[in-house]
């Protein structure tokens, strides 16, 4: 009924004589044109399917991030862009290898899921053990004395903040807490540090989420590992009742930064001025990086297809990039944003999807107050898709760079949260977990954007 219900107002809409009205109609129409090609005929889904299923998580400087550019070359060709290179860009390289962890309980040894943080150092294969002190928050491990963790492991018991409607502002409380902590335990004298996984997964959930760390300033580089929610909440009441000591073993570590790329697709315009669109190829090492950030990946795409299929010429040019290395570097959007600086290039606007590709729900935006009621403008005739909510600020990571050195304005897909932290960063986060229907919402509504961003954006 909602859905006639709309046609019913822009049907009615159309009836008005006034130009505005008249200019709304138009600009619905072809938003119906886009969801219909992209819902009907789009290739979204089965692209992420490839992506997933034959290549697999792709880590940054390995043979699987290096196969999605063979492959994605492809797909933008038969989307239709008019033309598609690479660009270079120096990347991080980090690798796993084999680890593990084991609670010393009285007489028991009791193996915990676990998953070394990104860019960190390990044991170098070797077994390390020693004496858990657990707190509950990052104030509690500033302030503790050097002499509480001397020698010791400290386990960071601090779980996602459940109290926010948006996931993302839960993510956004903690996610300091793995990228500096292994710094503030190493200043402490500790010798590991563990963290409670950045999940809204509850109950009996006991998978290990991974992520970026950095040491910053730290003297030394200590492995630091991210455990479930079930095994935090087990360590800490043992370690309440008694004294308990873990045996870590890893053989993760840094090595040479290598050569990568950007992949860069374009549907040419008349203006000389970009619109750029995009989402992140490399993944973490664990799961298929389906969600984070397949899905941003294969809904930009869509875009380049969609527009081409539907013949759209549009003014600015359609320049869609998956970038390199956004989850322990972010070297690719830097890379980015410096060689268009560097070409004094023009950019009108820039989207990123890389929340998830689950419903979409709006657009958050980085601008200028007068660029934001441009877009809340489009309110009604995004509203079809199911977008309403265009109050967020923000961008992201990949874009960013270039708001800071070309004033771009920004914008980012906002699914539906809920979920995502349930699988980010995680062994679930693979192409099963994706809806079709969402994923093409998302593209979709992702075109319709661009679509009205090169018709009003100068």
């Amino acid at each position: 009924m909602k859905c006639l219900k709309y046609a019913a107002f822009f049907l009615a809409s159309g009836l008005l004589a006034t130009t505005a009205t008249a200019q709304n109609v138009t600009d619905s129409q072809q938003v119906a044109h886009i969801t219909n090609e992209v819902l009907l005929h789009g290739t979204a889904y089965q692209n992420l399917e490839y992506l997933c299923k034959k290549i697999g998580h792709r880590l940054s400087g390995t043979g699987a991030e290096a196969r999605t550019r063979t492959w994605a070359i492809q797909a933008f060709k038969e989307a239709g862009a008019d033309t598609v290179w690479l660009q270079p860009v120096m990347v991080p390289k980090w690798t796993r290898g084999k680890e593990s962890l084991k609670i010393r309980k009285g007489k028991e040894l009791i193996t915990i899921p676990m998953l070394s943080l990104g860019n960190s150092e390990g044991t170098k294969g070797k077994n390390m053990e020693a004496e858990i002190v657990c707190f509950e928050t990052m104030e509690a491990l500033k302030n503790a004395p050097e002499a509480m963790l001397k020698g010791k492991i400290a386990f960071l018991n601090y779980p996602f903040p459940a109290h926010f409607p948006c996931t993302f502002d839960g993510y956004s409380e903690v996610g300091g807490n793995r990228y500096n902590g292994p710094a503030i335990a190493s200043r402490k004298g500790a010798v590991a540090f563990v963290i409670r996984s950045l999940s809204t997964g509850v109950g009996t959930y006991d998978l290990p989420h991974t992520g970026v760390m950095s040491y910053g300033d730290a003297p030394y580089k200590i492995p630091a590992i991210a455990i479930g929610n079930a095994a935090a909440d087990s360590i800490c009441k043992w370690v309440k009742q008694n004294a308990v000591r873990a045996v870590l073993n890893s053989s993760c570590g840094m090595q040479e930064d290598v050569l990568s790329y950007n992949i860069v697709a374009e549907l040419k315009g008349t203006s000389g001025h970009y619109i750029t669109v995009g989402g992140h190829y490399d993944s973490w090492d664990v799961g298929e990086g389906a969600h984070d950030d397949g899905a941003g990946c294969v809904q930009s795409i869509e875009v380049i297809r969609c527009f081409k299929q539907l013949n759209i010429k549009p003014k600015n040019t359609i320049r869609a990039v998956l970038f390199a290395n956004e989850e322990n570097g972010a070297k690719g959007g830097r890379a980015y944003a410096d060689s268009a600086l560097s070409k004094q290039e023009v950019h009108v606007l820039a989207v990123e999807s890389d929340a998830g590709g689950f419903s979409p729900r709006g657009f958050s935006l980085e601008m200028s107050a007068s660029e934001v009621q441009i877009v809340k403008s489009w309110k009604e005739v995004l509203l079809p898709l199911g977008l309403y909510d265009f109050a967020r600020e923000g961008g992201g990571v990949d874009i960013d760079p270039l708001r800071k050195k070309l004033k771009t304005p920004l914008a980012g897909l906002m699914p539906d949260t809920q979920r995502y932290f349930d699988v980010h960063h995680c062994e679930k986060d693979v192409f099963e977990a994706v809806n079709k229907r969402e994923l093409h919402l998302g593209a979709a509504s992702m075109a319709a954007f661009i679509y009205l961003a090169d018709k009003y954006f100068n």
